[in-house]
């Protein structure tokens, strides 16, 4: 199985907590104005890259603590990064996940999309909702806008 990507950023420092690897999906439907990732918005731009090279490139990282998924926007490649994300999470990574949807939405389309569900499950942390410039923060940790939540997800095992 593969996955399309705009990119990784091998140790990052804010995009969670502790050190952590972080997969940029490419192809996002939100388009949000003052994106922070614009190149990752074509579906059709980046790489396609096999699951288990990027497995292995994660698991040769010693010194990070988990990986997010961010974007471009997760949930358009939710199969695949569902399947990356029980490999890492037996192996003990946990994950975190970005989305310009709400949680409820994501909820809502589940229902249709099991894809969905499957990444929700392997999601420890959500962080949800649209970039909305106009509410532009520095002073909220893992988010860019004051409306984005941090969504535990391990409470809903």
């Amino acid at each position: 199985m593969k996955l399309r990507i705009a990119g990784v950023e091998k140790d990052s420092v804010v995009d969670g907590a502790g050190i952590r690897y972080v997969i940029f999906a490419q192809g996002c439907p939100h388009r949000c104005p003052g994106c922070h990732n614009p190149q990752t918005h074509d579906p059709s731009g980046g790489e396609l890259v096999a699951l288990d090279t990027l497995l292995a490139d994660i698991c040769r990282q010693k010194h990070i603590k988990g990986v997010t998924f961010s974007g471009g926007e997760p949930f358009l490649q939710a199969q695949a990064l569902a399947s990356l994300g029980r490999e890492l999470k037996h192996k003990g990574y946990d994950i975190v996940t970005y989305t310009g949807y709400l949680f409820e939405d994501l909820l809502d389309l589940s229902r249709s999309r099991p894809d969905i569900l499957a990444l929700l499950k392997v999601t420890d942390w959500l962080i949800d909702g649209p970039y909305i410039l106009e509410q532009k923060t520095f002073n909220l940790p893992y988010r860019g806008s004051a409306n984005q939540r941090v969504i535990d997800l391990r409470q809903f095992e």
